[in-house]
């Protein structure tokens, strides 16, 4: 089994990779994940201007609630909670950068929750 530290190496290496052929726009910016154990964040990022437009995460006032950080209910949460902030800002379409990480579990129910809320990618 590989072990943390070289886990993230991997995962550094493969969202460098991503991003070599990824930016964001001020008409589709970049929805980037990151993912620890206990919580999940999210930005929406204008790389032309270098700014961050919306951020949600289950560490954020708002985002608090019932559901702990680290678990797919959450995810879904912090999915919903970036596409109402997005809306808010006047952003629908976006270029989702899943940081490295597998479209599985967290990041894909994300990513799902953030389509249903109104997010296109």
């Amino acid at each position: 089994m590989i072990s943390i530290p070289q886990r993230n190496v991997i995962r550094k290496r493969v969202h460098k990779r991503i991003r070599t052929r990824m930016t964001g726009s001020a008409e589709r910016p970049r929805l980037n994940v990151y993912r620890s154990l206990n919580h999940i964040y999210t930005q929406i990022i204008d790389d032309a201007t270098g700014t961050t437009i919306a951020s949600a995460s289950t560490v954020s006032k708002k985002g608090e609630g019932k559901k702990a950080g680290g678990n797919v209910a959450a995810a879904k949460e912090v999915g919903k909670l970036i596409a109402e902030r997005a809306k808010e800002k006047g952003v629908k379409k976006v270029v989702f950068d899943r940081g490295g990480y597998l479209y599985h579990g967290r990041i894909k129910a994300l990513a799902d929750a953030a389509r249903e809320a109104g997010l296109e990618f």
